[in-house]
């Protein structure tokens, strides 16, 4: 009787220890469990499923071929639009300039404000004449209710208006956007709908030899011409916001734009439809 006990004895202590062992073993491999809770906050381009976290980082990423960048997230009554490419070429707010932070804004994960354009005396004017850029890319975030204005192009003059002008990106009276160049003729590509409603919209126009005229909104291809391959044969700067728009299809009575702007830039090479669109995917 007692040799049993002993023996019935050993077998639970043998199956104490067995199961003393498995919970050591659970607690070194299961997955840790307590009380704690973390907000991840990334400014980046870690975090998501687009390749770029902010704008900012976008444009960044293409800083190689940049004649300039400029943010336009300055303060109400700047002076200088900076240039965030190496090129340094920093830009000259005309006009008035007033800077908001409307909502919802364009590019919302970065930093900074709007550019509100008062459709009479905003824009900004670039610092450099460039002899007849052939092969570029216009790019800018924009909102407007207004069926009119230049959002980007190139004139032969600095500030005034120009008596040479294309390479053009405005809204014509229909409320649709035009890219327009001038080789002995107008040539022009167009959205096919408006994009005056009050939204924030992201254009690129490209253009050059190989690819012709391109014209992206939001990310996708709107409207080309591959027989559109050279502009106008001039010197002059890039401009921000006006010039003039005189006899181009669609002519508005205001060459001046009103709405908001984030992200100008214009860069020396064809953006691809993959730069495109992760530029676009950045500002959501």
């Amino acid at each position: 009787m007692i040799a049993s006990r002993l023996r019935d004895g050993k077998v639970v202590a043998l199956l104490l220890v067995v199961a003393l062992a498995v919970v050591v073993l659970f607690a070194q491999f299961a997955p840790t469990r307590s009380a704690f809770s973390a907000k991840v906050t990334d400014s980046s381009n870690t975090a998501g499923t687009a390749a770029y976290f902010t704008c900012a980082s976008a444009v960044d990423a293409d800083d190689a071929g940049a004649t300039f960048r400029y943010r336009l997230g300055e303060a109400t009554g700047a002076k200088t639009a900076a240039d965030s490419a190496t090129t340094a070429a920093n830009g000259t707010y005309q006009g008035s300039m007033v800077a908001a932070t409307p909502s919802p804004i364009a590019c919302p994960r970065d930093t900074g404000s709007a550019y509100v354009l008062n459709g009479s005396t905003s824009f900004v004017s670039t610092p450099t004449a460039k002899a007849n850029p052939t092969t570029f890319s216009e790019e800018v975030w924009f909102r407007t209710t207004v069926a009119g204005g230049l959002l980007i192009g190139f004139g032969s003059n600095q500030v005034a208006v120009s008596g040479q002008h294309d390479r053009q990106v405005y809204i014509n009276t229909a409320g649709q956007l035009v890219f327009g160049s001038f080789n002995a003729t107008t040539q022009v590509v167009t959205s096919p709908n408006a994009v005056t409603d009050g939204a924030w919209h992201h254009v690129v126009a490209t253009m050059s030899a190989a690819t012709g005229m391109r014209l992206y909104l939001d990310g996708s291809l709107v409207a080309s011409n591959a027989a559109y391959t050279t502009p106008e044969n001039y010197t002059g700067y890039w401009r921000v916001g006006y010039d003039t728009i005189a006899n181009w299809p669609g002519q508005p009575a205001n060459f001046s734009f009103t709405g908001s702007m984030r992200f100008a830039a214009v860069y020396t090479s064809v953006l691809t439809p993959a730069q495109v669109a992760n530029h676009y995917a950045a500002g959501r």
